[in-house]
């Protein structure tokens, strides 16, 4: 990676430009599906988003709850200029355990981010998809949604962080 790829991607339009759209101080609410159609928490959320390495990276920093007890977590997200794809590491106190979901998104998007991961629900069980995906909805919005794939099943819905700006 050449630092004039890093500054053309930096610039308006380019993936890590995307990603500097993130960084600031949010909150809002998380809501949490086990089953389709039926919410099973809805619990208040902030985070906050911050550039590390000269903007190559954000790292997303955050506070919940689920079922009223206290949950944490944190992901780092980039974009890998040769492979042409945003990725991202994600730990957290409730969903993943003490594993670390990694995710890769498809070669070529740059606008949004996506990205699929895979997780074991069990010692015996195949591995379950995790998609997440981030939708800038303008300079004071912000919506994260993941979506459980459960093997050969359809993307359901799983948990929507609805964001908005910190003043």
């Amino acid at each position: 990676m050449s630092q004039e790829r890093l500054q053309q991607s930096q610039s308006a339009g380019g993936p890590h430009h995307f990603l500097s759209q993130l960084v600031g101080a949010w909150e809002g609410v998380a809501r949490t599906w086990f089953e389709p159609d039926t919410v099973a928490d809805e619990s208040p959320i902030t985070g906050t988003i911050r550039g590390v390495l000269d903007g190559r990276f954000v790292v997303h920093e955050y506070t919940s709850a689920m079922g009223g007890k206290p949950l944490a977590g944190m992901a780092t997200l980039g974009y890998h200029l040769d492979g042409g794809h945003f990725t991202m590491v994600w730990v957290d106190t409730f969903h993943v355990g003490t594993d670390i979901l990694n995710s890769v998104g498809t070669p070529g998007v740059s606008d949004r981010f996506s990205v699929l991961g895979s997780y074991f629900t069990g010692e015996q069980s195949p591995r379950w998809g995790w998609r997440t995906d981030i939708e800038v909805r303008g300079p004071d919005s912000l919506l994260i949604t993941h979506f459980n794939i459960q093997p050969g099943e359809d993307a359901q819905k799983a948990i929507e962080i609805q964001y908005r700006r910190r003043s």
